[in-house]
């Protein structure tokens, strides 16, 4: 059975599910940022995953990254799987902009997240949950998208 780490738990809220990977919304408002998350347990790095997963996990982040960034109209999308700080494998997508607060530096760490507020939160997913309708199974439940 698939383990969230408790850190991306309690930080992000659930969009849905592709095949292989949670795709989660990081609870920050100053940042459309999404993170997917293979499920599998015990894995730390991308060549960890075996031949299959790695397609599917590019697949699935180069469709992310499309949506993305047409439906924000990014000036930039920063992709990355760091892991310093949660050691699960799951790989950040983060629409930038030349106007955000922290361009064109990295954005961890650099202010305090500003939650979303439920209507808020509930337009972004609506947003991305459309757009991804044919690729992305949406949670069953809607508590399910609240932490």
């Amino acid at each position: 059975m698939f383990e969230l780490n408790p850190v991306l738990e309690r930080d992000s809220i659930l969009v849905g599910h592709f095949l292989l990977c949670q795709l989660r919304l990081i609870n920050d408002a100053q940042f459309p940022w999404f993170v997917l998350v293979p499920q599998r347990n015990d894995i730390t790095e991308i060549y960890q995953l075996v031949e299959g997963d790695r397609q599917l996990l590019m697949a699935e982040s180069c469709l992310l990254s499309e949506t993305l960034h047409d439906a924000f109209s990014a000036a930039k999308l920063n992709v990355a799987a760091l892991g310093n700080q949660v050691p699960q494998l799951h790989l950040h997508h983060i629409v930038r902009y030349t106007t955000d607060l922290c361009w064109p530096g990295p954005v961890w760490g650099q202010f305090p997240a500003v939650s979303y507020t439920k209507e808020n939160l509930a337009e972004i997913l609506q947003k991305v949950q459309s757009l991804l309708s044919d690729d992305l199974k949406l949670p069953s439940n809607k508590a399910d998208l609240y932490y």
